[in-house]
């Protein structure tokens, strides 16, 4: 299966249902106005470790909705969590053992499901301001990069700051971090505009998830922080087991991207 020419189009409720049928894409583009969200998923004995994780860097991780322990549906996500993403991680001990397209052989009765806020919510609203995307311009997933800033920790739970990038020319960079700061509860402004090495990048065209993407003459990097952190954190906290969304194929949730918008 490949990504349907219509995806920016489609309902959520249909996009679900071709990752369930095993289409595996990310998912930048997709649902044009819908409200895209991260997934990380842990032991009930782990929730709060993440929850308190969560409250402390909420730049990082702005919780969107919380599961009880074995739910498998949100507020804000009426689908199936273990089948409508296009792409899950499954960690042991902090390392990723399997990349699947149904977790549902893996899901526990225990498991607590976050679902935090996505900067994917806010590109509409970069495009129509005339601030180009660049991944979705290419077809590719958004690159991704660990930093080289701390989190603040939560019990066992710590990490490094990761980030999204967007090229951005630089006369349009205002109208970047105008546009996203309308948006807090999915990352809101920019962490960084410029020099990659003041967050510890050594190369941009080495993301350490996602796909590298042109960065043009006259344009300038432009770094938002990213919902891969938790993922990023259970990697270095190594619990038992977690599941994440694969990065950039996220859960397309019920809620409008208006939703988020403040005056």
């Amino acid at each position: 299966m490949s990504t349907p020419p219509d995806a920016a189009t489609l309902t959520p409720d249909r996009a679900r249902a071709l990752f369930r049928g095993g289409l595996r894409a990310p998912t930048a583009g997709w649902c044009a106005g819908w409200t895209q969200a991260n997934l990380i998923a842990v032991p009930r004995e782990d929730a709060y470790d993440v929850l308190l994780f969560a409250q402390r860097n909420p730049k990082a991780c702005p919780v969107l909705d919380v599961t009880e322990p074995g739910g498998t549906s949100a507020s804000l996500f009426r689908g199936d969590l273990r089948t409508d993403l296009p792409g899950y991680v499954v960690y042991e001990d902090g390392v990723p053992v399997a990349e699947v397209t149904d977790a549902t052989g893996h899901w526990r009765d225990d498991l607590v499901a976050f679902l935090i806020g996505c900067s994917f919510t806010f590109e509409n609203a970069l495009a129509e301001a005339g601030v180009p995307v660049r991944h979705i311009e290419q077809g590719r997933n958004v690159p991704m990069y660990r930093t080289s800033r701390p989190c603040r920790g939560a019990g066992a739970l710590g990490g490094r700051l990761v980030v999204s990038m967007r090229p951005v020319p630089a006369g349009r960079n205002a109208d970047a971090v105008r546009v996203t700061a309308r948006y807090p509860a999915v990352h809101g402004a920019p962490v960084h505009v410029g020099d990659p090495a003041a967050l510890g990048i050594a190369d941009l065209d080495a993301p350490d998830f996602g796909d590298a993407v042109e960065v043009r003459p006259g344009e300038v990097p432009v770094f938002w922080a990213c919902g891969v952190t938790p993922q990023a954190a259970v990697m270095a906290w190594r619990p038992k087991f977690a599941i994440g969304h694969a990065p950039g194929h996220m859960a397309i949730t019920d809620a409008r991207d208006g939703d988020y918008l403040i005056p």
